[in-house]
């Protein structure tokens, strides 16, 4: 019965994964609109990352590869950034009724989502954390997401009592118009692990115009 369990996980993990890559475009656009909850003027502007936080490429080649093996399946329980004092429950999200990805609970500013139709973090793929920049009554969980420094770590407490450790290689304002779902989402064959949240300019009515994406990759576990 558990063998037969494992491989149901494993096939249902593998078409999970066809469906978020023919997904990108809706996953994109469901974050662009759906973290976002001000109504009227922001609190305040959330911090914007500097351009030397930009990817200037991905890690690649054999160090890339060797930083750390891909870890097996296990749902996340947290999510940790001590470098910019973030430390949050995570709750599973998926696609709403539109077909797009779903926000955190809107009276929950404290709680990020992970997308539990892709890849638990650490597990080979780009796994996908979402959280909310600010909230009608102030800043929520993410807002803090744009003053990250390339070299800061993010850390996922698992359910397997392990905890995946990634290192932060780029931080980036990507705006909604021509959202780069497959430099963001793509598989790029390690355990990779995208923050997201809402940012750019806040425009009244349409909200945030653009995304702030951490980009990571995993480089240890404990």
């Amino acid at each position: 019965m558990r063998a037969a369990l494992a491989a149901h996980e494993r096939a249902s993990r593998a078409e999970t994964g066809r469906r978020l890559r023919v997904g990108w475009s809706s996953m994109a656009l469901a974050v662009l609109v759906g973290i976002r909850l001000v109504q009227g003027e922001p609190p305040a502007e959330p911090p914007r990352p500097t351009p030397a936080a930009a990817v200037r490429a991905a890690p690649s080649g054999p160090a890339a590869r060797s930083a750390h093996a891909p870890l097996a399946v296990s749902r996340p329980a947290r999510v940790l950034v001590p470098a910019v004092g973030v430390d949050a429950p995570l709750q599973d999200i998926g696609y709403d009724p539109r077909g797009q990805i779903a926000a955190p609970p809107p009276d929950r500013p404290d709680l990020a989502g992970w997308f539990a139709q892709g890849p638990t973090p650490g597990e080979r793929g780009t796994a996908v954390i979402t959280g909310h920049v600010d909230t009608r009554t102030g800043p929520a969980v993410f807002y803090p997401l744009g003053a990250l420094d390339k070299g800061a770590t993010v850390e996922v407490p698992r359910a397997d009592g392990r905890t995946a450790l990634f290192t932060v290689y780029g931080i980036e304002v990507l705006k909604r118009d021509g959202f780069p779902s497959e430099r963001v989402y793509g598989d790029l064959g390690r355990a990779e692990l995208r923050l997201i949240t809402c940012g750019g300019t806040f425009t009244g009515e349409a909200g945030y115009d653009a995304n702030v994406v951490v980009f990571a990759t995993l480089s240890g576990v404990r």
